[in-house]
């Protein structure tokens, strides 16, 4: 019994919207989709690894781009917040370390706290800046100062007064040099003593007058040293009294801050810090030192002390917001923060005020997103990322450092401890990269969150695809949908997948469509979407990516590429195949040619030998060729040698899916009957000639049916293809209309015996006890045919 071909309904499964309401008219009825539909399983991966606390459980989504994986991750963080009570979120500042400049202390205050601390110092050092002044700057301060200084002349006056008298009685003067050092000399009578006067003394008188002064000068040098320890006790109390006043004026001012900050630890150590530094560094305030105070005051923003400042590195808006942060360019700098330089009258320095966060900082408590790739391609992105999440901490160091090159100063600030979760984004490809190169990978990535291309369609999977529609509606307030326009949506995003019985989960191409089809309505004055505006976008599409396919068929048109769609040939057959470019799939059918000649049995695969044929042509014509042998030469060889060849084919062949063409080309060849050109095949088979599914089942069939167009209609003509590719089918519609008038067939088969049967209209034939076919059926010629050839 001849098979028949399939009916119009096998080609094409319509959208009956079974789960929508009937009063459901358009998207505007419908509630729209907070969700990525058809993504269970990722979103269980992402859920499991936001709960789990531990180390290592950060997730790698995997998944082609346009799948939406980065919506549905947002989507779920927004709608389900993490953070609750479990976790609390910091402002982290830095401030100076004042016992060593160069490693800044890191202060980690409640969330939202940071602004307000760095207000809070910048209003105590405006207060100290005009109350310092005003503290030495007064009758009090001056008659303490005054008093001190009283009394330290008093006794230096007393003190060398008495040294001057007692001289004096002994004919000796005490007067000071103009370079104030003390000088005795000498007197006659109210005189000094003259070299001629000393001369004419009598040696006595000389001997008395040295050793009176060198009495003297014993006596001197331990006035000085008196002199001196009292003007070190006059600093120390001078110093005492501006440290008392200090304080006095420090301790007002500051007692607030210290009353506001008590239960923040790392504040309040940093006040008490702050205190002590201050007192030491008075003059900063009172400007004794102008090029020291020019310094402390080279600020980018503020007139204040720089040492003083607070650099708010991460500031929590709100505390119960959980931190979302998604780098879009994963630079070294740009993930773990840097130290910038400033200029300062010709002087280039840095310090702790010029270091800026990094995406990991203002992360830090939430989650980090980026490309897996645009990680990989940065120098030193990926090692650092590595450090920090075994750490656990937040090293912030320059990039030239990483590579061994010194900057113009060297900070080493104090790290930030690290509690963050990394979501990669990437394809397979980039992920077993990863595991099989870095073994530290699968320990700080644990959890995979594998993004589905598809999913099933039913009548609730269809609801929700309209649901999801109308959300990206609502989202780009475009027109509305009406329900044959989701219909028509829905039956292309089955195409998509290659599926009748599945929906493509490549959301972008969705959202492409949807904006397109708004344009085409708005250009049209339509208040609505309707089907007829999806079909012309849908066209349009098609226009701007199908160049090479146009040129193509118009090879078949002026008869370039030769192929006959209405005869009868012997070794000759139809075969489909596909033509990809980056954004568009076409089909185009191709002749493939089998001549034999006298030998030992081998297929000879003329693009093998040519170097145009790819491995897996190569797999399928071995196997077709194991086939043969096991039909026709199970007792003795093959008398033929034949060559296959696909003709007019000058850029390469690959895949499998012509190897039943190939058969019946040779099956022809052996037996002399002629096959029909009208009929095009594809599909692959295995050794035992069962029929096998292929890709691109739809292209192949267009394509096919729009050269049979260009050279013209017949009834008869048709499409052969594996039965298990029937669930892939969702044809043009002009196909589906021609296959339900009879102008156009598709069958579909289980066995490369039943194409061989509608090639030539006669039975393949069934194999007797004795290994022997009937001899009026296609298999018995060839038998008979071979027999003779070795006899």
């Amino acid at each position: 019994m001849p098979l028949a071909p399939l009916t119009s309904d096998k080609l094409y499964r319509i959208a009956a919207l079974n789960g929508l309401n009937d009063a459901c008219k358009s998207t505007k009825h419908l509630t729209p989709l907070d969700e990525i539909v058809g993504q269970e399983r990722a979103q269980h991966a992402v859920e499991f690894a936001m709960s789990i606390k531990e180390k290592g459980y950060n997730i790698y989504a995997i998944g082609r781009n346009g799948l939406g994986k980065r919506t549905m991750v947002m989507r779920y963080l927004n709608r389900h917040e993490p953070n609750g009570n479990s976790h609390t979120l910091y402002d982290w500042c830095y401030v100076s370390n004042f016992g060593d400049t160069r490693c800044p202390k890191v202060l980690k205050l409640p969330a939202g706290d940071g602004c307000s601390f760095k207000k809070d110092i910048e209003n105590l050092m405006k207060r100290l800046v005009k109350a310092f002044p005003l503290a030495f700057d007064n009758e009090l301060y001056y008659s303490r100062a005054e008093k001190l200084k009283a009394e330290l002349a008093t006794k230096q006056e007393t003190t060398l007064k008495s040294l001057t008298k007692s001289a004096e009685e002994r004919g000796v003067s005490v007067s000071i040099t103009t370079q104030g050092d003390y000088q005795l000399v000498a007197m006659n009578g109210k005189e000094p003593h003259s070299e001629d006067s000393f001369a004419a003394l009598s040696a006595e008188d000389q001997q008395l007058f040295e050793n009176t002064i060198n009495d003297l000068e014993v006596e001197l040098r331990g006035i000085v040293r008196k002199l001196t320890e009292w003007e070190e006790q006059y600093s120390n109390k001078q110093q005492k009294l501006d440290e008392n006043i200090a304080q006095e004026v420090v301790g007002h001012c500051i007692k607030d801050l210290q009353l506001k900050y008590k239960k923040v630890a790392d504040v309040k150590a940093y006040l008490a810090d702050m205190y002590t530094d201050i007192l030491e560094n008075i003059d900063i305030f009172l400007e004794e030192n102008e090029e020291q105070v020019a310094l402390a005051y080279a600020s980018l923003d503020k007139k204040m002390p720089r040492r003083y400042q607070v650099n708010v590195l991460v500031h929590q808006l709100d505390e119960r917001k959980f931190p979302i942060e998604v780098e879009e360019s994963p630079s070294y700098h740009s993930i773990f923060g840097y130290i910038e330089n400033a200029t300062y009258k010709g002087t280039v320095f840095t310090d702790f005020s010029l270091i800026r966060a990094g995406s990991l900082h203002r992360a830090n408590g939430g989650v980090l997103m980026m490309d897996a790739v645009k990680v990989l391609e940065r120098p030193y992105v990926w090692d650092g990322l590595k450090r920090a999440l075994r750490a656990q901490k937040l090293n912030l160091s320059s990039l030239e450092r990483e590579v061994t090159l010194s900057g113009t100063i060297s900070l080493e600030p104090e790290a930030i401890p690290l509690n963050v979760k990394i979501i990669l984004f990437g394809d397979y490809q980039t992920y077993q990269l990863l595991q099989h190169y870095d073994p530290e990978f699968k320990e700080l990535f644990r959890v995979t969150a594998d993004f589905e291309d598809d999913m099933p369609r039913n009548d609730t999977s269809e609801e929700q695809y309209a649901r999801f529609i109308a959300s990206i509606v609502h989202d780009n307030d475009m027109l509305h949908c009406d329900r044959k326009a989701i219909a028509r949506i829905i039956e292309y995003s089955s195409r998509q997948a290659d599926d009748q019985n599945k929906l493509s989960l490549h959301s972008a191409d969705i959202a492409n469509l949807l904006r397109e089809t708004n344009y085409v309505a708005r250009a049209s004055n339509a208040t609505m979407i309707r089907s007829s505006h999806v079909e012309q976008a849908m066209l349009n599409q098609e226009l701007r990516v199908s160049r090479l396919k146009d040129h193509v068929m118009q090879s078949f048109v002026t008869g370039t590429t030769l192929l006959d769609v209405h005869t009868h040939a012997v070794g000759q057959v139809n075969a489909l195949s596909v033509i990809s470019t980056s954004d568009y799939q076409f089909g185009a059918p191709s002749r493939i040619t089998a001549t034999t000649a006298y030998g030992s049995g081998e297929v000879f695969d003329i693009e093998r030998s040519a170097e145009l044929g790819g491995n897996i042509h190569s797999k399928g014509v071995m196997i077709l060729s194991a086939y043969l042998a096991s039909v026709f030469g199970k007792t003795a060889k093959i008398p033929l040698t034949t060559h296959l060849t696909f003709e007019q084919s000058y850029g390469g062949v690959d895949g499998d899916s012509a190897s039943m063409a190939e058969v019946c080309a040779i099956i022809s060849a052996f037996s002399g009957l002629p096959l029909r050109q009208d009929i095009a095949i594809t599909g692959s088979m295995n050794q035992f000639g069962e029929a096998q599914p292929i890709g691109g089942v739809n292209q192949k069939i267009e394509g096919f049916f729009d050269v049979c167009g260009i050279k013209g209609r017949t009834e008869g003509q048709g499409v052969i293809i594996p039965e298990s590719n029937v669930h892939n089918l969702m044809l043009r519609k002009d196909i589906v209309e021609a296959v339900s008038k009879g102008e156009f067939q598709i069958w579909a088969i289980s066995h490369v015996s039943q194409a061989i049967e509608i090639f030539t209209g006669n039975a393949v034939g069934i194999e007797a006890e004795q290994g022997f076919y009937p001899s009026d059926t296609v298999f018995g010629l060839v038998q008979s045919k071979l027999n003779a050839l070795r006899r």
